[in-house]
């Protein structure tokens, strides 16, 4: 790490937006978990993966609210004893997976009121099922769980393609938002045009390169690089030439070299290991990735995986949150069905619950 004396740029300075796109390190009101069940593609391993959603909860009810989508209140309810009782809502509602990054809300801010957008979720270019998962959003609206107004966004569109600095820059990948199984209908300076109308942005930082074994989602920027302040970003990095992700990693790298603010200043960026290979029963590797940490009102939550680099990845992401808390949470059982912290969540803002 370079000049480790760094102070990110305060997370509150914001300009004066008639709507945004607010950051994730912003005030919030809830976290959004859509509890796995038998009928997920969780079912064989359930009992491994269940502990690593219930010490979420846990954790995050300490904080602040929790939504939980689930098959069975009581059932759930019970195994969420520890957590703290009056941050908990529990809602019944049909799902066909856990990912809420993916089919919730995405919250922006009008003249600092929140309006939820809920944009078609189609199983990340038609790779599942999703019929069920993408009327959740609606569904809780319609149940009274959000007190502000819902609209369709229009696009299909996933939580995890998008990486906010709250204040008009967006980063993204080609490789999801111009998947052709998403919106083919539209060219790049067409999607481009239609993110800046709904997000209020100035810029569109596209990342062309990066890429991580076992990822299902077209290279979700969740998953590769985030902001931390509006000057910082933390990405995953790798220096081994052996292995299988250098040469794309190496080529992202060098394009968040090249990535400006709005004031033409090059970004901080903070490197974050490669987790050592983890692999699946069948030899595939899995997505193993720090870059999926979850920010909410104190702390950074940060997936790790029994492996050596887990302790370097909390060091790098404590430079970059100083003003946080840094929780390690192992998530090395959500990996088995190709996500990880970020991509079980959806963060919203105060007011909005």
């Amino acid at each position: 790490m370079a000049h480790c004396s760094f102070v990110p740029q305060q997370r509150n300075s914001k300009p004066d937006m008639n709507h945004r796109l607010p950051a994730e390190w912003e005030p919030q009101s809830a976290v959004q978990f859509t509890f796995p069940h038998a009928e997920t593609d969780w079912v064989d391993i359930l009992d491994e993966v269940l502990p690593c959603f219930v010490e979420a909860i846990e954790i995050i009810s300490q904080h602040e609210k929790v939504l939980v989508v689930c098959k069975n209140k009581i059932e759930v309810k019970t195994l969420l004893h520890n957590a703290v009782q009056e941050n908990l809502i529990l809602v019944e509602c049909p799902s066909n997976d856990t990912w809420a990054r993916d089919h919730g809300g995405i919250t922006i801010l009008e003249n600092g009121h929140p309006v939820i957008l809920d944009f078609v979720f189609n199983g990340w270019g038609l790779k599942f099922p999703a019929n069920l998962d993408n009327l959740i959003t609606g569904r809780l609206h319609a149940q009274g769980v959000f007190k502000v107004p819902l609209r369709h966004g229009g696009l299909a569109l996933e939580g995890g393609a998008l990486e906010s600095d709250g204040a008009g820059t967006l980063m993204t990948t080609t490789e999801c938002l111009l998947s052709p199984n998403r919106n083919p209908h539209l060219s790049k300076a067409e999607v481009e045009g239609k993110l800046k109308d709904l997000f209020g942005l100035e810029q569109v930082l596209w990342l062309h390169h990066g890429y991580l074994a076992g990822d299902d989602t077209d290279s979700h920027i969740d998953t590769l690089a985030r902001f931390c302040s509006p000057d910082t970003i933390a990405y995953v990095q790798c220096t081994d030439p052996q292995d299988e992700h250098f040469s794309a990693l190496q080529a992202m790298e060098k394009e968040l070299q090249s990535f400006t603010t709005l004031s033409g200043k090059p970004y901080y960026l903070i490197p974050l290991p490669m987790a050592e290979a983890c692999y699946a029963e069948d030899g595939q590797r899995l997505p193993a990735t720090y870059a999926n940490f979850l920010i909410i009102n104190g702390a950074v939550l940060v997936p790790t995986y029994n492996v050596p680099q887990d302790t370097l990845a909390l060091a790098q992401l404590k430079i970059a949150f100083p003003q946080h808390q840094i929780i390690g949470l192992n998530c090395r059982a959500l990996i088995e069905q190709h996500g990880s912290l970020h991509c079980i969540t959806m963060q919203f803002p105060v007011g909005v619950i």
